[in-house]
């Protein structure tokens, strides 16, 4: 039963950062599921990116502002927010990841972690 009440925080979690994303009109937003993968950190990875580096702290401000509100839930860790090009939200079960679209292009997460079972959310737009 604990295990069932930990997935169901993970997924209530997963939830919350997709609609602090899209709040903020983050696009093309993406969920990998690490729990299939041997050796991972997280159980999943959340990615989206935003048009400029005022929109990607922006998406970052409401997941967690979302995340706090709804779950009470602060990140672990962030990284990034210098210079917004890739802003990363650690929730220790949830990594989330915000970038710029070239620099996303450029790291290309989805295809490093391939094996991953994925899950693209339709922009709201």
């Amino acid at each position: 039963m604990i295990e069932n009440q930990e997935n169901l925080t993970t997924k209530q979690l997963v939830d919350a950062i997709v609609e602090g994303i899209q709040d903020r009109k983050g696009g093309n937003i993406t969920v990998l599921d690490m729990t299939v993968l041997e050796n991972t950190i997280t159980s999943y990875f959340v990615i989206c990116d935003g048009t400029s580096n005022v929109q990607v702290d922006a998406i970052a401000d409401s997941v967690e502002e979302y995340v706090r509100e709804n779950l009470g839930e602060k990140p672990f860790h962030v990284e990034g927010r210098t210079n917004a090009q890739w802003i990363l939200l650690d929730y220790l079960d949830v990594v989330v990841h915000v970038f710029q679209r070239p620099v996303r292009e450029f790291y290309s997460l989805e295809s490093l972690w391939a094996d991953a079972p994925r899950t693209d959310i339709p922009n709201l737009d």
